[in-house]
């Protein structure tokens, strides 16, 4: 089987984002199995203008940053919850790159306050899979304050964590053959 590429696009722009930590716990979970490409895209470094619908597509960071999401097979979404949703920034990168995003594979892996708005993601992932027909792990990853012991991950969201891991990659690999 041919590579199998995955984006990982972390959304929070705050410093101290849990949810940038457990893209890159993803990440570190997954990065040693054999045929991979992983590569994560970062809101907070790759700064992107908000969606116009037109002049912004001609920006190098618009382009460079499609460019990723059209050579990926799957795409991890990891994005701090605010107000019973993903952020806005993620929000805006569906907006710009959702064409390019259709047929792929998705999951979620998500950073909140509190766990009483773990169904947040559903909003916006029925909007990935009927207005760009992604395919939607119905697993995935939801971590609340709770759910870490200082800066790391409790060892139950760490378990959850490694198993969304492997049901995402077997999916994305079923999807793609």
């Amino acid at each position: 089987m041919q590579n199998l590429n995955i984006l990982v696009v972390s959304s929070s722009l705050n410093p101290k984002s849990r949810s940038r930590a457990l893209a890159k716990k993803f990440v570190s979970n997954v990065e040693s199995k054999e045929g991979l490409s992983l590569t994560l895209v970062d809101l907070q470094d790759t700064v992107l203008p908000l969606c116009d619908g037109g002049s912004v597509y001609e920006l190098p960071e618009v382009a460079q940053t499609k460019a990723l999401v059209e050579s990926a097979d799957a795409i991890i979404f990891a994005s701090p919850i605010y107000v019973y949703g993903v952020n806005a920034a993620m929000k805006n990168f569906a907006e710009l790159f959702g064409h390019s995003m259709v047929g792929k594979t998705a999951g979620f892996v998500c950073a909140a306050g509190g766990a009483m708005s773990y169904m947040s993601v559903m909003g916006f992932a029925n909007s990935l899979m009927l207005d760009f027909r992604m395919i939607v792990l119905p697993r995935f990853v939801y971590v609340s304050s709770q759910d870490w012991d200082g800066d790391a991950l409790s060892e139950k969201m760490a378990e959850r964590l490694t198993q969304f891991g492997e049901e995402f990659l077997d999916l994305s690999k079923k999807i793609k053959a």
